[in-house]
């Protein structure tokens, strides 16, 4: 059962001292992202991310960091299936954000067409959401390198 909460796993890795970070195109509509996926009843958030970076790309990590970037999206940005067992009224739910040291390679699924490796201000500029943009920021102010 689908629990009332959204993830985001972004992927990144750090060549020669910066990180780049790893935007997927969603198969169904072209957009730009992270992984983004639902929880499953019982999960945390963060057990959910590592089983969508996994699900969606192939990717495992001992290395994630849970983002104080929280967004809230529609529930009814959700299908009417997995929301019939949350709480009647439920308008929002929230999208809780982690990055993640990519270990090994990205294997895409159907999910995604392709995904290419970019370094934050290239990464922003590329994805559709404000949620996206906001959380790979604070992931790169992390690393100290605000806007590049």
């Amino acid at each position: 059962m689908r629990a009332a909460f959204q993830i985001l796993a972004i992927p990144y890795r750090v060549i020669d001292g910066s990180p780049l970070y790893c935007v997927f195109r969603r198969a169904d509509s072209g957009q730009w992202q992270f992984i983004a996926g639902g929880g499953e009843d019982g999960e945390t958030p963060l057990e959910a991310a590592k089983r969508e970076a996994f699900e969606e790309a192939g990717a495992r990590s001992d290395k994630w960091i849970e983002l104080e970037s929280l967004s809230y999206i529609p529930a009814a940005a959700i299908c009417e299936t997995a929301r019939r067992h949350w709480a009647e009224g439920t308008c929002t739910i929230p999208e809780y954000a982690f990055g993640f040291e990519c270990q090994g390679d990205i294997r895409l699924s159907h999910e995604h067409t392709e995904c290419v490796w970019l370094p934050c201000n290239e990464a922003i500029e590329k994805l559709t959401w404000d949620s996206n943009r906001a959380a790979v920021y604070e992931l790169n102010c992390r690393w100290g390198h605000h806007g590049g």
